[in-house]
């Protein structure tokens, strides 16, 4: 399908999944608003980049999500949002007796309070627009749960809830919102885990990624950016149209066990 005349917001893609959500949304045609909390040459050369491969306008807008203000100013500067895609997140692991304080609450504050502050501000435009599309990248930890992980787990429980609230109250409207909840995907991030995780466990690369990364995915792949981004562009379709307020999990089969 074609996505032409639609921009799209995408928080934390520089790198990873937004990235390759973004990628996949600009070679459907849509305009994309590139963002992280970094404002390096290399950011801005990722959306020129973009550009140029696809045909689109691409634009890097800097903000710092873990602050309200910056959450709405992103979908602001960025003056339209057909659609957005929340994004943006960061992880800590450590028992809740011994989880910093500060990490919590930059945890809570990125992964789902900023989910909040550019869903409020891109709604208007959709409305005025008369179609739009809200997608939150949630996790299969925003369906289940794992120790130590204790801030992660609420924020993305709390944005599968934003997303049903966001779904109900636009449902008789031509918008939508969705969650999508991945499992382990294949980012550089995770990527460059592997070799010292094949250390710790004296194993081999292969062995690393089935029983100890994947451990809980019953296909014992990764998901791939490039999933992530199909995913979101079947969204933004006519074909979607009536999907509004679930959740959708790329897990490789995580969540049905």
């Amino acid at each position: 399908m074609s996505l032409k005349g639609k921009t799209a917001v995408i928080t934390g893609s520089n790198s990873g999944i937004g990235l390759g959500v973004a990628t996949e949304l600009a070679k459907a045609g849509a305009d994309v608003v590139l963002n992280s909390y970094t404002d390096r040459d290399e950011d801005h050369a990722l959306a020129e980049g973009l550009a140029k491969e696809h045909g689109v306008t691409a634009r890097y807008i800097q903000a710092d999500l873990s602050k309200a203000d910056q959450s709405r100013a992103l979908i602001e500067q960025a003056g339209t949002c057909d659609i957005l895609i929340n994004n943006a997140g960061i992880q800590h692991v450590a028992p809740i007796d011994q989880f910093p304080v500060d990490k919590w609450d930059a945890i809570i504050a990125i992964n789902m309070s900023s989910a909040f502050h550019t869903t409020a501000i891109a709604l208007p435009m959709m409305r005025k627009a008369g179609w739009g599309r809200v997608i939150n990248i949630a996790s299969a930890h925003g369906l289940t749960a794992s120790p130590y992980k204790s801030a992660y787990i609420a924020a993305k429980h709390g944005v599968v809830g934003l997303t049903k609230t966001t779904a109900l109250e636009t449902a008789e409207e031509p918008i939508t919102a969705n969650a999508i909840c991945p499992g382990y995907v294949l980012t550089p991030l995770v990527e460059a885990q592997i070799p010292d995780t094949m250390k710790e466990y004296d194993m081999s690369r292969e062995d690393v990624i089935k029983n100890v990364m994947l451990k809980r995915q019953p296909s014992k792949e990764f998901a791939t950016v490039e999933q992530m981004g199909g995913t979101a562009v079947f969204l933004c379709s006519d074909a979607a149209a009536q999907i509004t307020g679930t959740t959708i999990s790329v897990d490789g089969g995580w969540t049905a066990l």
